[in-house]
């Protein structure tokens, strides 16, 4: 999927790393490890906008959609993994494509 390589070369580029994805058919998971310099506004920032440019480059269709301007919604989840472990949130994200969360 080429989504999933332009976010993991995102991660790539600015030091983070991907611990989890699932791309839904209108949203996507992404469990991320980042350092600290980062807010969780900073990393959505970045995966949305960098990803938006890079598909809307490759894939032209993309920028001619009637709907709306934007390629992602400005909505967004954030939670952090302070006293769940990582292992309990990507268990949560893989089974999201299963439909058993």
């Amino acid at each position: 999927m080429r989504l999933r390589e332009i976010l993991v070369a995102i991660a790539d580029q600015y030091g983070l790393e991907i611990l989890a994805f699932e791309g839904m058919p209108d949203h996507i998971h992404l469990f991320v490890s980042a350092p600290p310099r980062y807010s969780p506004a900073q990393l959505v920032n970045l995966f949305k906008g960098i990803s938006s440019r890079r598909l809307r480059q490759e894939f032209p269709a993309l920028r001619r959609r009637p709907q709306r301007q934007q390629l992602w919604t400005h909505s967004y989840y954030i939670g952090t993994a302070g006293t769940v472990s990582a292992v309990t949130i990507r268990r949560y994200i893989e089974n999201q494509q299963a439909g058993e969360a």
